[in-house]
C-alpha cells in the first residue's frame, strides 16, 4: 500500500509543475474558452483549487477521526462559483492558489496512516478505499489536463 500512497504523491506533485508551466501561456490562452460552451483555462484551474480545499478539509480529517463524510456539496453550485472567481483573479494568483491547496492536499495525504489506506468508506452508495477514492480525483484533474493540453495544441 505505501507504494500506491507513494504513486499518488507523485502524481500530485507533479500536477504542481503541470499548473506552473502555465504561467508560459498567453493571456488569451488562458482566458478563451477551450471550445463552444466550454470554460477557459482559467477556469478549469481555478475549479480544481475549491475541490482539493474540500478533500482536504471536509473528506480527509473526517477518515482519519473514523467520523461519518458530510455531505457533498452540490458540485454544479460548486463549480459554477470556482468558475465566476476564475474570471475575476489573475492568472498569477489562480496559479498560486492551486499550488497553495495542491501543497496542503500532498501533505495531508503523506500524513494519512498506512491503516487508513485499505480501510472501506461509504460516500452515497459507494464502498470506496481511500486509494480508490484518490485514483477518482486523479481521473478528474487528468480529465481537465487533458483538455488544456488540447486547447494549447489548438491554439499554437
Amino acid at each position: 500500500m505505501l507504494k500506491n500512497k507513494e504513486n499518488l504523491l507523485i502524481y500530485f506533485e507533479n500536477s504542481i509543475d503541470r499548473v506552473k508551466r502555465l504561467t508560459a501561456i498567453t493571456e488569451e490562452q488562458w482566458r478563451t474558452p477551450i471550445a463552444e460552451g466550454k470554460w477557459s483555462i482559467a477556469e478549469i484551474v481555478g475549479h480544481l483549487i475549491p475541490w482539493d480545499r474540500y478533500i482536504t478539509e471536509q473528506r480527509l480529517p473526517f477518515l482519519l477521526r473514523d467520523k461519518d463524510l458530510p455531505n457533498s456539496p452540490d458540485v454544479n453550485q460548486l463549480n459554477q462559483q470556482a468558475a465566476t472567481l476564475s474570471r475575476m483573479k489573475t492568472k498569477g494568483e489562480i496559479i498560486e492558489e492551486f499550488i497553495a491547496n495542491r501543497r496542503k492536499l500532498i501533505i495531508a495525504i503523506n500524513n494519512i496512516p498506512v491503516e487508513i489506506w485499505e480501510k472501506e468508506f461509504m460516500i452515497g452508495s459507494s464502498t470506496l478505499t481511500l486509494y480508490n477514492y484518490l485514483l477518482g480525483i486523479i481521473e478528474h484533474d487528468e480529465h481537465h489536463f487533458e483538455q488544456i493540453q488540447s486547447a494549447l495544441k489548438v491554439s499554437s
